[in-house]
């Protein structure tokens, strides 16, 4: 899972970079891409340490990518360097006006260079495709042959690929090409300093259903850099419920289906970041990939259970709350999980 921050110039996406990973990129001078990781606030996280008092700690982390680029060859130049780039924060610069209209244009000259960008990507490999004779086209040339021309009228319409409704067999046979307009979006608008929230006019303004969030980069960067003690007095002198790094990456798992469930014990505890939905063998493959290829059972008990039981993993089995599950059992949010398997 890796998220990558864009923006225009002066919109505050270095300082949105800064507040998630704690990262002056402006100080990182000729890289087109500067990588970072953020920790996941998690109280129940933070409990499981305080119980198992463990050698090694690991929290969650979300890989996040600023990225330095305009234009359509900019953006082909960082396309292989990003390719891992599972989401986007599309931050908008909102602090020196209050006109929706202009904002909304802002955020589409960026959109619209993400869509050339692409659409330069299907034309070459089209052009390619076409040369050749249909009897030596693999399987996946071919799907490329029938879907390439739906996705240029897409693009050449103006929309990005992310509001294109694809088949699994479409979606496996493009992804090679990590087309930016294709990736889920997150649009964070940079307002200033007690500013009215503008998410909802936005939206509609500009016609989208892309998750929108307001915050102020400047006030969240102070809110960063703070102990969390003086945290939470700022956030409650500011009238703010949660820091803007909390907001971001709730939503950025909820937006990309990423959850995580957690082992434990003296040695290390951990939290393991998978996609939701995972059945066991597949979560276990986070840890390691024998893992999922030796899976027998999974000895689970959830978070609540645990806390239940007078946080001893011994009271949960005592009182019946580990259960094994096998390879069908699909794991939640915040599972205690060990597995047993045999290569």
């Amino acid at each position: 899972m890796e998220i990558a921050i864009i923006g225009l110039p002066q919109s505050g996406k270095s300082l949105l970079f800064q507040i998630m990973t704690g990262i002056n990129s402006q100080e990182i001078y000729g890289e087109d891409v500067v990588r970072g990781n953020a920790k996941v606030p998690d109280g129940r996280f933070d409990h499981l340490v305080d119980i198992f008092k463990p050698a090694k700690v690991t929290p969650a982390t979300v890989p996040f990518i600023d990225i330095n680029a305009s234009g359509e060859k900019g953006w082909d130049s960082t396309r292989q360097s990003a390719s891992g780039a599972d989401g986007m924060l599309h931050v908008v610069n909102c602090y020196d006006t209050e006109d929706i209209p202009e904002v909304v244009g802002r955020y589409k000259t960026l959109e619209a260079e993400l869509i050339i960008s692409d659409l330069m990507i299907v034309e070459k490999r089209l052009e390619k495709l076409l040369k050749l004779p249909a009897n030596a086209l693999k399987r996946e040339e071919s799907i490329q042959v029938a879907l390439f021309p739906k996705i240029k009228d897409h693009l050449e319409s103006g929309e990005p690929l992310r509001r294109y409704s694809l088949s699994k067999d479409e979606d496996d046979a493009i992804r090679s090409f990590s087309f930016w307009s294709s990736r889920p979006q997150l649009i964070v608008l940079n307002i200033a300093e007690g500013a009215d929230n503008p998410s909802e006019k936005f939206q509609k303004a500009a016609g989208i259903e892309e998750s929108v969030m307001s915050i102020c980069c400047q006030v969240e960067l102070e809110i960063a850099d703070l102990s969390q003690d003086d945290q939470l007095q700022f956030l409650e002198s500011m009238g703010i419920e949660k820091p803007a790094f909390e907001r971001i990456i709730r939503t950025a798992f909820r937006n990309l289906q990423r959850m995580y469930y957690f082992t434990v014990g003296e040695d290390e505890v951990r939290a393991w970041v998978i996609k939701s939905g995972s059945t066991a063998p597949k979560a276990a493959a986070a840890i390691h990939k024998d893992f999922e290829r030796g899976f027998i059972r999974a000895e689970v008990v959830s978070y609540d259970d645990f806390v239940a039981c007078g946080d001893t993993l011994a009271n949960a089995k005592a009182d019946g709350k580990t259960r094994l599950e096998g390879k069908e059992y699909i794991v939640k949010d915040g599972d205690i999980i060990s597995f047993r398997f045999n290569v």
